[in-house]
């Protein structure tokens, strides 16, 4: 029997899969910098076979795209990430793998399920693949082969965190108990070398689908936000994530050394966030800047329609640790809809000044923005890159012009799709001139999909 068909819209235009592994020379228009020698890594979802129902992009199988820099010349190299799961279809040639609330063939019973397929992070001197609940998946930076999943106790999150100033990775996971969709979350530590430090349970107010959290120099914050996970509904024919308001929304707070018996849970407005661009500490204050969204976008309420949330915008949740109520005050800072926000990883979890997002300029596509935005969070000034009609953008990633150069001095790297032309490229920008003319623009015979996150990673 047939399996039913997976929801066009997450295998069509740019969210479409490429079907090839590739190595190209680039043609290069301007000139790469001289400071960028290195690689830029993206990741996301690329189904090697035709998925089945309750395909959702998050879930698809990883691929790695790589962009290595040097000496003005650009070269590109893309390979699936071979985890237990693509090789699995692989082999079967075809897919096997249900999606959101849907069963898996028998056959992958046992086989882990992740795809390793939404960051991409260097830390330890590894390159790791991350998808949440999974172990990270380590490549070989160069070759980018796939070495097999590490070893940390237990699920993992897409979106760990840097420590600029230790060099620790601050991390997460959630639904981490025996029971599939369950309130418990990780709290771990790694050292600098890739030790794993520490590992602690504890349960929140409910299952909630936790994409990403908030560290600060001090502190670390769990947003229990009502994206919830419900095995019973699921096994009613529901959905297995749905918007539910009202469970309400909490962020836990707890310094960051010490035990998990210690958090003390904060309320909130019920929004959903899945990134935030940086969190730091005022005293006896936290700030957060996030891209907040009203309601969870891209999936349903509880009872199967559109949950009906629109596009994030960038809020500033501040939490007084000092006062008695335990309530978080929301700021708008901004009109502009976005995702994806980053900062200059070197000022991460502390106070800073700039940040830069993927950006919708008028259109309502809630996964491909139109235009990239820079935002000085001192004065106030937004400046947009709005892109030609059929153009596309993914996430920013800065890059300092040295170790030594001030905040946000350097440059922005992206990728951008040209529709008419059914290809991409990897556009170069200055940080703090992101509207102006790109000072390289490296040409790709091909696309590069709709994906998720991406780093840089300094070479000698």
């Amino acid at each position: 029997m047939t399996a039913p068909a997976a929801d066009s819209r997450f295998l069509s235009g740019n969210l479409a899969p490429v079907t090839t592994e590739d190595d190209f020379e680039l043609r290069v228009r301007g000139a790469i910098p001289e400071a960028l020698r290195g690689a830029f890594y993206r990741n996301g979802p690329n189904p090697q076979f035709p998925p089945a129902s309750g395909y959702h992009p998050f879930i698809g199988d990883g691929m790695i795209h790589a962009f290595f820099l040097a000496d003005g010349r650009a070269r590109y190299r893309n390979r699936w990430i071979r985890t237990p799961r693509w090789l699995a279809e692989n082999k079967a040639g075809r897919s096997l793998f249900g999606g959101f609330g849907q069963p898996s063939d028998p056959s992958v019973q046992g086989v882990p399920r992740g795809g390793a397929n939404t960051h991409v992070v260097h830390h330890g001197g590894r390159l790791m693949a991350l998808q949440e609940q999974s172990e990270p998946f380590e490549l070989d930076a160069a070759t980018l082969d796939s070495l097999g999943f590490m070893s940390t106790g237990g699920k993992f999150t897409a979106h760990p965190k840097l420590d600029p100033e230790t060099g620790e990775l601050v991390w997460f996971a959630y639904s981490t108990g025996d029971a599939p969709l369950n309130p418990f979350l990780d709290y771990g530590v790694t050292d600098a070398s890739g030790r794993v430090l520490r590992r602690d349970r504890f349960a929140a107010p409910y299952c909630s689908m936790v994409h990403d959290f908030l560290v600060t120099r001090s502190f670390v914050i769990f947003p229990i936000l009502p994206l919830t996970g419900d095995l019973e509904r699921a096994s009613r024919g529901g959905p297995a994530f749905a918007w539910e308001p009202a469970k309400g929304a909490y962020l836990g707070v707890m310094r960051r050394d010490a035990s998990v018996d210690t958090i003390r849970w904060l309320e909130i407005e019920p929004s959903y966030v899945f990134h935030p661009m940086n969190a730091w500490e005022d005293g006896e204050r936290i700030h957060a800047e996030v891209m907040e969204y009203a309601a969870a976008p891209l999936f349903p309420s509880v009872d199967g329609s559109t949950s009906g949330g629109d596009q994030a915008r960038l809020v500033r949740w501040t939490l007084d640790l000092s006062a008695p109520s335990d309530t978080v005050e929301r700021t708008a800072l901004d009109d502009l809809p976005g995702e994806f926000p980053r900062v200059d990883e070197r000022f991460a979890g502390l106070p800073y000044r700039h940040g830069w997002y993927a950006a919708s300029a008028g259109s309502t596509r809630q996964v491909e923005f139109n235009a990239l935005a820079h935002v000085d969070l001192r004065s106030g000034a937004r400046t947009v890159r709005r892109l030609p009609a059929g153009h596309t953008a993914g996430e920013p990633v800065f890059v300092p012009r040295s170790a030594a150069a001030p905040e946000g001095d350097g440059f922005v790297l992206t990728t951008i799709h040209r529709a008419a032309e059914d290809r991409s490229d990897l556009v170069v920008l200055d940080a703090q001139d992101t509207a102006g003319e790109p000072l390289a623009t490296c040409e790709l015979p091909r696309r590069v999909p709709v994906g998720f996150h991406a780093s840089w990673v300094q070479g000698s």
